[in-house]
C-alpha cells in the first residue's frame, strides 16, 4: 500500500466508520499492521479530518468496551470445538 499517509488515514478512517470495523479488520482490509492503522487513525488523522477522527474515535471507543465479551465469545468457541 505505497501512498500518502494523509490519503491512506483518511481510507482507513472511512472503512473504519462505514463497518463499524476493529482495528485488526481494517488492518487486514489494507494489508497494513495494526500499528500502523492506530497511528493512522488516533494521530495522523486528527490533522487531515477532525470530523472523521472524531468519528472513528467514537467507533473505536465502542470496540474498546465491547473487547472482552468478543475475547470471551472466541474461548467459548475454542472449548465447544476441542469438546467435539
Amino acid at each position: 500500500m505505497k501512498q500518502n499517509v494523509e490519503d491512506r488515514a483518511a481510507m482507513l478512517g472511512e472503512y473504519i466508520v462505514e463497518n463499524k470495523a476493529t482495528v485488526r479488520r481494517a488492518a487486514k482490509q489494507f494489508g497494513v499492521s495494526k500499528s500502523t492503522v492506530h497511528k493512522d487513525v488516533a494521530e495522523r488523522l486528527r490533522s487531515v479530518d477532525m470530523g472523521l477522527y472524531k468519528e472513528v474515535s467514537s467507533v473505536l471507543a465502542v470496540n474498546k468496551a465491547q473487547r472482552h465479551i468478543r475475547g470471551g465469545m472466541a474461548t467459548k468457541r475454542k472449548y465447544e470445538a476441542q469438546k467435539k
